[in-house]
């Protein structure tokens, strides 16, 4: 040890030391559990999942509908199937010998920008529209949606390669409208999806409508979360979907399952069989 770095170590105090992890989020002592300030005994029974998720990520409860909203949220976001790449790799890992968190967070890490990273894709672009104010919105979806065909790039939060109509569009939507019109939401995310959605399906056959990383991001943008956060909310949500599948698999008994059932092989596309050259 140098003698700079033991005089800096020796000019540590514990002040220093207790405040490297210093937190908003919770404070703990023997025999005491507060969150944001609140007492945890007290959180219990009084309030709900969804609302404390709030809590915890915004620092103050939510109303009633801006907790129910969060809540029909995460419900919608849940599942959607084995054919989903982050819920195969989970109920794959299941039947390897690994640990059920293992299994789950095998799951987990494959929601990235591709596959569960449209939620906050979209809220990144329709909270850049919401804080536009130097031209109308039609004017500045315009643009934006331009800017998207310019470059050949998909809109994120628009369309789904497997529902015509994602089924958890509907009442996600109907739901902000709602809140909206009572005068406990904005609706600016909300009507600025509306504004992308009507602009994609001009001159098609069939229309665009928004999928449920479209609903999410208006959810959330209109809760006010910034977009990362709306990556994190699909992630716990979709976690719990990830959880059932890994659990049922491992009831299964089958051991090491891959891709393809037994005996389908991948098509192979390399070089025909040769032999190795005679030295």
């Amino acid at each position: 040890m140098t003698d700079a770095h033991a005089a800096a170590r020796a000019r540590v105090t514990t002040a220093d030391a207790t405040a490297w992890w210093s937190t908003a989020v919770s404070d703990i002592e023997p025999g005491v559990i507060r969150l944001r300030g609140y007492p945890v005994e007290q959180l219990i029974g009084s309030v709900s999942f969804p609302a404390m998720a709030y809590l915890m990520l915004r620092g103050e409860l939510p109303s009633m509908p801006q907790a129910e909203l969060l809540e029909m949220a995460l419900v919608a976001a849940v599942d959607h199937g084995p054919q989903a790449p982050s819920i195969a790799a989970a109920r794959m890992a299941a039947t390897c010998g690994v640990g059920l968190n293992a299994a789950v967070a095998t799951g987990v890490n494959l929601l990235g920008d591709v596959h569960g990273g449209a939620g906050q894709q979209c809220l990144e672009l329709l909270d850049a529209l919401v804080a536009r104010s130097d031209v109308p919105l039609e004017e500045a979806v315009c643009d934006v949606l331009a800017d998207f065909r310019a470059r050949k790039a998909h809109v994120p939060g628009f369309g789904h390669r497997f529902h015509p109509r994602d089924p958890r569009r509907d009442p996600l939507l109907k739901a902000v409208a709602e809140r909206v019109a009572a005068g406990h939401l904005a609706g600016s995310h909300l009507r600025a999806a509306q504004e992308i959605e009507r602009r994609l399906s001009e001159g098609r056959s069939r229309p665009v409508p928004m999928n449920i990383d479209g609903a999410t991001a208006v959810v959330y943008g209109e809760l006010g979360f910034e977009p990362e956060l709306a990556r994190g909310l699909f992630v716990l949500s979709r976690s719990v979907g990830i959880l059932a599948h890994a659990w049922e698999e491992r009831g299964s008994g089958r051991r090491i399952k891959g891709p393809l059932p037994p005996p389908l092989l991948a098509d192979y596309d390399g070089p025909a069989p040769r032999d190795m050259p005679l030295p």
